[in-house]
C-alpha cells in the first residue's frame, strides 16, 4: 500500500434552475467526508460553485441576519425540452472563469469528490465536472449525494463521473481511498455510530454565517413524497453532549451564532435527545440563534418542547402539516389530528414565539390535488394565527408516490431529471390549476 498522503479535491457543483437562494444549504455530506480524510492525514481542498463568498467577487454579498443570502446568478440556456418557457433559467454559482482559476491554481489532485444534491439539478453537476475534466483529464472524478444516489442511472451515463456511488459513502470510503490512490486509511467512525465521526470540516469555507447541525441520520416516518428512507434506510442518532460539543465548538473557534437543523424529525424522542441538548445550550447562556428549515413532527411539539425551543433561541420554526384535511378519507397519509395541530401552535405562542417565526408546510401540486383544498388550508393556518408556508411538490424517484406522479406528470419525468423540478409544477396538469396555484402563491392571508 502507498504511504504518501494523497490529496484529494471536495467540489460543491452550481445549481441550474429558475430560482435558488442559499437557505441554509451547504453539502454537509461532502463536508463530513472531507474531515474523514482530514483525520486520516490526507490533504483536502475544497472549492464550493455556489460559494457567496470567493475572493473573486467584488460586491459585499448581501447577507440576512439569519445568514442567509442570494447566490450570484448568470441567466443560461434552459435544457433541451423547457425551451419554450418563458422563465429565466439561470447558473447559480460563481463565474466559471473564477472556477477555472481555482482549478489551476490548486495542486494536482489524486482524487475528486463531487457531491450532488436535488435530481433536477443534473446539468450544474455535469456542467461542473465538465471543467474538472478539461483542467484535470487523468484524474478519477467521484460522484455522490442525493441525485446520484436517486438517480444512478441517470447520473452514470450523463454526469461524466467516472463512479457513482448510492448511499452514504462512509462505508465505501476506505475501498475508494485504496482503490485509486493505493492509500490505506483508518476505520473510526465507520461502524455506524456517529458520535465517532469527526465534525464536518466547515471550516473549510471561505466564510461562515451559519453552521448546518445534523443531530441524526434517518426518519422514523416513511411519507409518500419523501425518499428519506430510501438514502438513510436506519435511523440513526448522535448523543445530546456530542452535538452540544459541536455547536460549543463553532461557536466559541469561529464566532458562529446560527445554526440550522437538518434533522428530518428533531424532536421525536424528544425526553433522551432533544431536550437534554436544549438544556445544555441554556446552560450555555450565549447569544445562539436555532432554525429548523426541515420542519418539525406536530406530535412533538408539546408545551415542554416549545419552551424549552425558546429559551435555547430558536427563531423560526417551521411545522410538517402537509394540510388542514385532517379527515381519515383523505388521500394521503394522517400524521397528525386537527386538535394536535391548534395545541401545537398555542404550545409555541405560550412559549413567547410570535407570528413572524412560526411556518406550517403545506404541499402544493400533489398529482389529483384540488388547489382550492390548499385554498384551504392557507387559511386554516392563518386562523391559527401562524404563517402558512407552500411546499411545492418534487416527483422523487424511489418513493411510493414516484409511479403515480410519472403517471400524472405533463412532462416525461423518465427522460431527464429535470423535469421534476417543482417550478415546473410537473403534476399539476390543467392551465386552469396552474393559474390557481399561481394566485396562490402571491396569496397574501
Amino acid at each position: 500500500m502507498k504511504t504518501d498522503s494523497p490529496h484529494i479535491l471536495c467540489i460543491n457543483p452550481w445549481i441550474h434552475d429558475f430560482a435558488a437562494y442559499d437557505f441554509w444549504a451547504k453539502p454537509l455530506g461532502l463536508l463530513s467526508i472531507a474531515a474523514i480524510l482530514r483525520q486520516n492525514s490526507i490533504q483536502v481542498s475544497f472549492l464550493d460553485c455556489l460559494d457567496r463568498f470567493h475572493p473573486k467577487e467584488t460586491m459585499p454579498p448581501k447577507t440576512l441576519w439569519d445568514g442567509r443570502g442570494p447566490f450570484r446568478k448568470k441567466k443560461i440556456d434552459p435544457p433541451p425540452g423547457l425551451e419554450s418557457l418563458a422563465k429565466p433559467f439561470s447558473r447559480y454559482g460563481i463565474e466559471p472563469e473564477w472556477f477555472e482559476q481555482d482549478l489551476q491554481r490548486i495542486k494536482k489532485p489524486d482524487l475528486i469528490f463531487v457531491t450532488s444534491l436535488m435530481t433536477y439539478w443534473a446539468s450544474g453537476v455535469k456542467e461542473t465536472i465538465g471543467m474538472v475534466k478539461q483542467a484535470f483529464p487523468d484524474v478519477p472524478v467521484v460522484l455522490g449525494g442525493i441525485y446520484a444516489s436517486l438517480c444512478r442511472g441517470h447520473a452514470e451515463k450523463e454526469s461524466g463521473a467516472d463512479r457513482v456511488i448510492q448511499g452514504p459513502a462512509e462505508g465505501v470510503l476506505k475501498s475508494l481511498i485504496a482503490e485509486y490512490t493505493g492509500f490505506e486509511i483508518s476505520d473510526p467512525g465507520f461502524s455506524g455510530n456517529l458520535d465517532h465521526l469527526p465534525f464536518p470540516a466547515l471550516d473549510l469555507q471561505n466564510r461562515m454565517t451559519y453552521a448546518p447541525i445534523l443531530t441524526s441520520r434517518g426518519c422514523p416516518f416513511s411519507c409518500e413524497y419523501c425518499a428519506s428512507s430510501f438514502l438513510e434506510p436506519t435511523v440513526r442518532r448522535r448523543s445530546p453532549d456530542n452535538v452540544f460539543k459541536e455547536i460549543a465548538h463553532w461557536h466559541h473557534r469561529f464566532k458562529v451564532q446560527n445554526f440550522a437543523f437538518y434533522d428530518d424529525a428533531l424532536l421525536v424522542d424528544a425526553e433522551r435527545y432533544a431536550f437534554p441538548l436544549l438544556e445544555k445550550i441554556i446552560g450555555l447562556n450565549q447569544n445562539l440563534f436555532f432554525h429548523t428549515p426541515n420542519a418539525l413532527h406536530i406530535k412533538a411539539v408539546t408545551r415542554r418542547a416549545a419552551n424549552l425551543m425558546h429559551r435555547a433561541g430558536f427563531k423560526t420554526i417551521r411545522l410538517g402539516l402537509e394540510t388542514t384535511d385532517f379527515s381519515t378519507r383523505r388521500q394521503h397519509d394522517v400524521k397528525v389530528r386537527h386538535d394536535q395541530f391548534f395545541a401545537a401552535v398555542e404550545h409555541l405562542k405560550a412559549a413567547g414565539f410570535e407570528k413572524t417565526q412560526l411556518g406550517a408546510y403545506l404541499l402544493c401540486g400533489l398529482p389529483d390535488q384540488d388547489p382550492d383544498d390548499v385554498q384551504i388550508s392557507m387559511k386554516e393556518v392563518a386562523r391559527a394565527g401562524i404563517t402558512p408556508v407552500l411546499a411545492y411538490y418534487t416527483p422523487i424517484p424511489h418513493t411510493p408516490m414516484w409511479e403515480n406522479a410519472v403517471e400524472k406528470s405533463r412532462y416525461d419525468l423518465l427522460k431527464h431529471p429535470v423535469f421534476t423540478n417543482n417550478t415546473l409544477f410537473p403534476c399539476v396538469r390543467s392551465d386552469r390549476m396552474l393559474k390557481q396555484i399561481s394566485r396562490l402563491k402571491n396569496m397574501e392571508i
